[in-house]
């Protein structure tokens, strides 16, 4: 008999947490702007999934040409990333001002201080959370790669 009820629970529950995911994936919303750098593989520029936005990881890509810039700063890296960060949020009518959360990827943490540096550029007031990690290789052996998560505010003061 404990063993009907289980499955019958597990059954359940199974059910209620697809019936959800399915739900999520009706609003699931695939967003993509020529004015970012385009995937370099199987994945989307931004998911939106209600009022929240899923950013991919972006590398310092020229949006026009889709290559590699020839910048080796880390300022100049932060700066472009940041940039074709705006141009994926702008296409969903979002700000700077509406990222919840970001993690930045970095080859050499030493250089850290400088990336914050520019970072702080951006995010003047209110910032993102945030998680810095140090990685052994970046896709086209980049310096630095930043994902985000925007949600469209509708707090009221």
């Amino acid at each position: 008999m404990k063993i009907s009820r289980v499955s019958f629970f597990l059954a359940l529950f199974t059910t209620a947490v697809l019936s959800s995911c399915a739900q999520i994936d009706v609003c699931k919303e695939v967003i993509s702007t020529k004015n970012a750098p385009a995937a370099i593989g199987p994945y989307s520029q931004a998911v939106r999934a209600g009022n929240t936005l899923f950013l991919s990881g972006q590398i310092p890509i020229d949006p026009k040409t889709n290559q590699l810039m020839a910048i080796e700063t880390i300022e100049e890296q932060t700066k472009l990333v940041i940039e074709n960060l705006r141009a994926v949020l702008e296409a969903n009518g979002m700000t700077l001002a509406d990222v919840v959360s970001t993690q930045v990827f970095m080859k050499d943490l030493n250089e850290f201080p400088r990336m914050n540096a520019v970072y702080g550029t951006y995010f003047k007031e209110a910032p993102p959370a945030r998680a810095t990690i140090e990685v052994s290789r970046l896709p086209q052996d980049v310096k630095i790669e930043i994902t985000a998560i925007a949600v469209k505010q509708r707090c009221s003061d």
